[in-house]
């Protein structure tokens, strides 16, 4: 019964931000609201809405802890397992804006709530500069849509806009979208706490996993289908600016609503989310080398992520191969993947320098 209500959980929260955006988006657009607002707005916010809904009700719940660890598992899901899929299906094209903006502003905000989380929690006034920060950047990408003449952030927002459906419909559909949320969230968190008392491991590690990566699972879609279209540079971009939102909207908002501080338990402070930052700041030399995300690379991501959830669930059952496993990740996998990227960074900069010679 757990486990089903575990995939009920889910399944409501897909479906219920699904009907959420949808609804929301042509009710705006009813209201006069720009599509260009309602795409960087609505959408990217509804995206974010299955990792907000269950980290504001864990951290309802008392599970303060699991309300982090779901932001952070699914930043740390984002990059490995939905790039590194995508790229495997069809190599993905990284975009100049991606690579001097968006990246660097996503290791920027993982910094700052690395910072924040040191002293084992996020505090109101910390929760509160983080949905600051949610609003400034919102406002910057309206203000670089609108200075760039952009009309339309992608054409599933056009597609959805254009649908005549009436008012009263829209309006079921964000209170039917925000009711199935509300339910999953309910769902996913009572059976993450069943599932990690019957297996003694910390709640954390539930919401690391399994939850980051159910509430993850709009990004894995949306990513997926988008490289298979042959969109293949939407996919990467999806996942950017998720993990963005994931730290400034699901961590700032859950943290002011949230009636104690959120919780980031030692091991969560000292090992989950200075993976997340290592995993955000690959991305930089990843995305820089031939401006493309190949299909190694992709394969690359996908074992760093099996690597890290063996170890996560060794420490967590105290396997008695951890120490072993540990050295196996620490002085085999990660110096592999950063050697990797040293010498293909060196043979790019030798390749551009040439081409630049040549011109």
């Amino acid at each position: 019964m757990t486990w089903l209500l575990l995939v009920a959980g889910l399944v409501l929260l897909v479906v219920g931000a699904d009907l959420l955006i949808k609804g929301a988006a042509r009710l705006a657009s009813n209201f006069g609201v720009p599509a260009l607002v309602i795409g960087l707005t609505v959408v990217a916010f509804g995206t974010s809405a299955p990792e907000l809904a269950v980290s504001v009700k864990a951290a309802y719940s008392g599970q303060a802890e699991l309300a982090i660890a779901n932001a952070v598992g699914s930043n740390i899901f984002n990059v490995l397992v939905i790039l590194g899929i995508a790229a495997m299906i069809s190599p993905l094209i990284i975009s100049h804006q991606l690579i001097r903006q968006d990246v660097p502003i996503m290791v920027g905000i993982t910094i700052v709530a690395v910072i924040m989380t040191q002293d084992g929690s996020i505090n109101k006034l910390e929760a509160g500069i983080l949905a600051l920060g949610l609003v400034t950047y919102t406002w910057f990408l309206f203000y670089q849509g609108k200075q760039k003449g952009v009309d339309v952030s992608d054409g599933e927002v056009e597609e959805m806009l254009n649908a005549k459906v009436p008012m009263w419909q829209n309006v079921l559909l964000v209170i039917g979208g925000l009711v199935l949320l509300v339910m999953g969230a309910r769902w996913l968190v009572q059976s993450a706490v069943e599932l990690a008392t019957a297996w003694g491991v910390n709640e954390a590690v539930i919401g690391l996993t399994i939850v980051a990566a159910g509430t993850s699972l709009p990004e894995v879609v949306t990513s997926v289908v988008a490289t298979i279209r042959g969109q293949r540079d939407i996919a990467v971009g999806n996942v950017v600016g998720s993990n963005i939102f994931n730290i400034l909207c699901v961590l700032g908002i859950s943290g002011l609503v949230s009636p104690m501080p959120l919780l980031a338990g030692e091991q969560l402070a000292n090992v989950d989310i200075p993976v997340m930052l290592a995993v955000a700041a690959l991305c930089v030399p990843v995305f820089f080398i031939g401006s493309v995300l190949n299909r190694f690379e992709g394969f690359l991501f996908l074992a760093l992520y099996v690597a890290y959830v063996w170890v996560l669930i060794a420490m967590a059952l105290s396997l008695g191969y951890l120490a072993q496993l540990q050295d196996v990740v620490l002085y085999g996998l990660v110096p592999f993947v950063l050697l990797y990227v040293f010498i293909t960074l060196v043979l790019d900069l030798n390749k551009r320098r040439g081409q630049q010679r040549i011109n």
